[in-house]
């Protein structure tokens, strides 16, 4: 649950503990940009699997004042994220805006974004991923107790029994989403899922393998020991060492692509493939 108390010009969010991650969904957008930023909030929690597919959105009325936004805003909003197939509209009794979950991506289409990726860049996007997560965990451990850890602790038993590539890489993505939303900071839930959204389905690339996601999976448990048990310092050491590993595997298959394969990644903040002004990125 989230609470928002307005004034001139500030919104402040809290979240008090035990709130988790889809609560960051629904507070207020940043005023510049509305659609855009609506448009990308919803988007990213759907790709995330933080809004189920199926589930129906809250009313017009209520996610506008939930977001902070007009509802012509919304409707603006809305009508993109159905054009991108992410939301479908129904009319009539029961009727209303409902979550379509996009289909898993081909692995050709990950390999490609992949390749648009220089090693450069996806150091430097792990580095930002390993600060964000280890300073997650450090708070989370400082802030929480044992019984806010119920939703981890599920989403950790979602990643056991995962079988395919793209939930694991959902579920892996969502758990430290999470693991900001257990930190009690709604700054670096947000800052979370849009990361999650640049680098969460390459992770299809490395977590079909079995081995892997369960190497995964303890590291996920170790985090949730630590966080439990107070040990801020050791939660903080073992979340950097989870990114930092899955980060080294996906520089290690990148550098295994042909120099040919290398191919423009999407912009950011988009769903789509669009090359960058100025031409495609170089290989590292």
């Amino acid at each position: 649950m989230v609470k928002v108390e307005s004034t001139h010009k500030v919104v402040v969010v809290k979240q008090y503990v035990g709130s988790d991650a889809r609560s960051a969904v629904f507070t207020p957008v940043d005023n510049r940009a509305r659609v855009e930023t609506v448009i990308r909030r919803l988007s990213d929690a759907i790709e995330l699997g933080l809004l189920a597919d199926g589930e129906q959105l809250p009313g017009e009325m209520e996610l506008a004042g939930q977001l902070g936004v007009s509802t012509v805003t919304l409707r603006e909003a809305l009508m993109a994220l159905r054009q991108q197939g992410l939301v479908t509209t129904r009319r009539g009794r029961g009727g209303g805006s409902f979550v379509s979950l996009p289909e898993d991506p081909g692995e050709e289409r990950l390999r490609a974004r992949l390749a648009g990726w220089s090693t450069e860049e996806l150091r430097d996007l792990g580095d930002h991923w390993a600060a964000l997560s280890g300073t997650a965990a450090r708070l989370a451990a400082e802030r929480t107790e044992p019984d806010d850890l119920q939703q981890l602790r599920r989403t950790l038993d979602e990643l056991s029994a995962a079988g395919e590539a793209a939930a694991r890489s959902r579920v892996y993505g969502r758990f430290h989403v999470e693991l900001a939303a257990a930190a009690q900071s709604a700054r670096l839930t947000r800052e979370q899922v849009a990361l999650q959204t640049e680098v969460g389905a390459l992770l299809c690339l490395v977590l079909g393998d079995d081995e892997y996601r369960e190497e995964v999976a303890d590291r996920h448990r170790s985090v949730i020991s630590a966080v439990q048990d107070g040990a801020h310092d050791s939660a903080r050491a073992l979340a950097e060492r989870c990114v930092q590993d899955s980060t080294a595997r996906l520089i290690a298959l990148r550098l295994s692509m042909p120099r040919a394969a290398s191919g423009p990644r999407p912009l950011e903040g988009t769903h789509e493939q669009e090359p960058r002004p100025g031409g495609r990125r170089g290989d590292a």
